[in-house]
């Protein structure tokens, strides 16, 4: 009898290639943080579990096939940050609701306006407080709302203005030590608490930074930091950091932020 030879489907290269890329990008989220090493361990305990089948060792089999069986629903408690993290991913990196026209179809769009003036005293409040080791967070929201965290602060619904966003970080206020969020043109909200990210970062970096690059690790919000130990000025997008920026250079990634969220 002749063997029949293995056909391959387009289809078949097609899910072959999109596994591939579920588990990349699943790599890249729990990169560094403390998933990884737990996955790791799970994949250890299943390879496990597959030798002592093989060697036909009753009692132990059946316990770990007990543990495996209830492994789904561990999983999903274990890795409830993870799973909550890279649905926000798919749903934001993807432009889910851009495709879909969501906004539209709930007549939710928003309208982004912030003119150059704005932009000005933004990039000026930011050189102002650099000058003096004032720490500040400034996040810029985009497509999403943020308004989880919008809800853990004070709300203003403020004019941007260099002068307001200097007052809010001075050493002395109350506000200082959470984020700003500007919504459109108004500075919605101050004092604001933001997720720290688990990734493993410089160890010169604070908890601005860990805060900036948490939150931009879920949204696709751009944030602003000043350092308050360094006088230096860094921009986080996409759970990404760029340090000591210059004037220029954050003026140049305002306006591609500001551009792209307009589009």
């Amino acid at each position: 009898m002749i063997p029949a030879f293995i056909t391959i489907r387009f289809l078949d290269i097609l899910d072959i290639f999109l596994v591939a890329i579920l588990l990349y990008q699943l790599y890249r989220l729990i990169k560094g943080t403390v998933a990884f090493n737990i996955v790791i361990g799970l994949f250890s305990l299943y390879l496990f579990w597959l030798v002592v089948k093989a060697l036909n060792m009753e009692l132990l089999g059946s316990i770990m096939g007990q543990f495996i069986g209830v492994g789904v629903l561990a999983l999903i408690i274990v890795f409830h940050p993870e799973i909550r993290k890279f649905l926000v991913f798919i749903g934001t990196n993807y432009n889910v609701n851009r495709v879909l026209s969501l906004d539209k179809l709930f007549g939710a769009g928003k309208i982004k306006n912030i003119n150059h003036k704005e932009i000005e005293d933004l990039i000026d409040a930011c050189e102002a407080m650099a000058k003096i080791k004032t720490g500040a967070l400034i996040v810029l929201a985009g497509n999403n709302e943020l308004a989880e965290q919008v809800n853990t602060g004070e709300k203003l619904n403020a004019r941007i203005s260099s002068s307001l966003i200097r007052t809010i970080f001075f050493k002395n206020s109350p506000l200082h030590d959470g984020a700003i969020i500007i919504r459109d043109n108004k500075i919605v909200a101050a004092g604001c608490i933001l997720p720290l990210t688990q990734k493993q970062l410089d160890k010169a970096l604070g908890l601005r930074h860990r805060a900036a690059v948490g939150l931009t690790e879920n949204t696709d919000a751009m944030i602003i930091i000043v350092s308050e130990e360094r006088g230096t000025i860094s921009v986080a997008q996409k759970g990404e950091i760029k340090r000591r920026v210059s004037k220029e250079t954050l003026a140049q990634l305002l306006e591609e932020f500001l551009h792209s969220e307009v589009a």
